[in-house]
């Protein structure tokens, strides 16, 4: 295989048949079901799907199949099958769902605006994760061209993801015989630590979603008659917030919430700390003299890999500035998302959370946890060696730099069942969202290079795989 030749197609494919497809997508507000509650009569899922599926179609893949499953009440799934020339099975997952809109985007950009400036391409969901299926497609099509062979190949694309997959399981049940029995599993929907190599994701966090509700009186009461009797819902919140996070440190106490490091990840995480440690500094935007919290890389990537992390991201109870007035509030509400380390068993975690939170209340307040479904974690099995030497030469061929292992803090929900159901095979998890691509958040945006260097990458992985 000309290895130069699989750039040289996978750059021009991109530019002739990717991007202009792929703005297009991003133009399609096809929020995930927990965003869009009426998902499926406002039919943008169905445009989505019905868009990628088109352009699939026009790329006339020689012996390439595709058909769209729909269970009554469920998101579609797409599921693209390749004959290949080798008998084993790789499957490659992404998703088409997407995050919503948020605020915050620059004057010139929108959510649902494609925007090319240079290198990156803004708008929500092209790096989040639009591009797998072009970049999937765009691998084989690569191969095709030089008539190097491949094994099998099914692509599988949810649109629940966002939403924490809970379809997703449902169809690998259904379409279990179509599927086969992958011996290699690529994930295109993962971080990359920068943008000078590839980047393989070994681990996910868990998470907890749930809302906890101190109440402490059935109305309000002026302040300067109830305050110092009733006490303050906001206090007894903070109260109960800190019998799990130190709210010096940010470190989560029970032990429950804490996991062994294995010493292979530890490893990883040194050497990682090495690569990243100018960039900690601005790979956020900090404002005025704010900084990481460490100045230890190491400490920093253990601390976003593989401890527990907590954030309240939302707060209920409590009117806006401008309606505040001299009022003891009857109850506060917060949300919270808990980042678990990613052998942490989550159902375990929630059980022992919500006695941690509820028992022994003080005051006697009325404690409430509503919790969302918990995401389990993941831990990659040990890469092979023939995976390693076809990982690190894809790497140095298309990046020029080695390839990292890292652990991701965020959470792939699919990863987990995946794991348990595969228990045979190797993964290969990776991604565009490297620094300021700011998925989820204000302008999202695709770093068009590195989307081509993975996708040829991809290429790579599948010639070497079980050659």
């Amino acid at each position: 295989m000309d290895q130069d030749q699989i750039l040289d197609y996978v750059d021009s494919f991109w530019e002739t048949d990717i991007i202009d497809s792929l703005s297009e997508y991003i133009k399609i507000p096809n929020k995930s079901p927990m965003f869009d509650k009426d998902w499926e009569a406002n039919g943008h899922m169905q445009v989505a799907m019905d868009h990628v599926m088109a352009w699939i179609t026009a790329q006339q893949v020689p012996g390439l199949t595709m058909a769209l499953h729909q269970l009554p009440g469920r998101t579609p799934t797409l599921l693209v099958e390749y004959p290949g020339e080798r008998d084993d099975t790789v499957l490659i997952y992404g998703h088409l769902d997407k995050q919503p809109e948020f605020s915050g985007w620059y004057p010139d950009l929108a959510p649902w605006v494609p925007v090319r400036k240079d290198d990156k391409l803004y708008g929500r969901g092209g790096a989040d994760d639009g591009y797998a299926v072009y970049s999937a497609i765009a691998a084989l099509k690569a191969l095709i061209a030089q008539d190097a062979p491949s094994p099998r190949v099914v692509i599988l694309i949810e649109a629940s993801e966002e939403s924490g997959s809970p379809d997703l399981p449902v169809y690998m049940e259904s379409l279990a015989p179509q599927i086969g029995t992958p011996g290699l599993v690529i994930a295109l929907d993962s971080t990359c630590g920068n943008y000078d190599q590839l980047w393989v994701t070994t681990s996910l966090r868990g998470m907890l979603i749930g809302d906890i509700t101190v109440k402490v009186l059935e109305q309000g009461a002026h302040s300067g008659a109830a305050g110092g009797i009733v006490a303050s819902s906001f206090r007894v919140l903070r109260q109960l917030i800190s019998r799990v996070e130190d709210e010096v440190t940010g470190a989560i106490s029970p032990s429950f919430l804490n996991e062994q490091i294995p010493e292979s990840r530890r490893e990883e995480a040194i050497a990682a700390g090495k690569v990243l440690a100018p960039d900690f500094r601005t790979l956020y935007t900090y404002v005025g003299n704010s900084s990481p919290m460490s100045d230890d890389p190491t400490e920093l990537v253990l601390n976003n890999t593989w401890l527990a992390s907590m954030e309240i991201t939302g707060m209920d109870g409590i009117p806006s500035l401008a309606d505040a007035g001299n009022v003891l509030r009857p109850y506060t509400t917060a949300k919270f998302a808990l980042r678990l380390p990613p052998t942490t068993d989550a159902e375990a975690a929630k059980t022992a959370l919500t006695n941690l939170l509820t028992n022994d209340a003080p005051y006697g307040c009325d404690i409430d946890i509503r919790w969302e479904q918990p995401n389990a974690g993941w831990h990659a099995p040990e890469t092979s060696p023939a995976l390693s030497a076809s990982l690190q030469a894809a790497s140095n061929t298309y990046f020029g730099a080695p390839a990292m292992y890292l652990g991701c803090g965020g959470s792939i929900p699919f990863m987990e069942f995946l794991a348990r159901k595969l228990p045979e095979a190797q993964f290969v998890v990776t991604g565009v969202l490297g620094p300021h691509s700011n998925a989820h958040g204000p302008n999202e945006f695709l770093h068009i290079p590195t989307a081509k260097k993975i996708t040829a990458c991809v290429a790579k992985i599948l010639y070497d795989w079980r050659r």
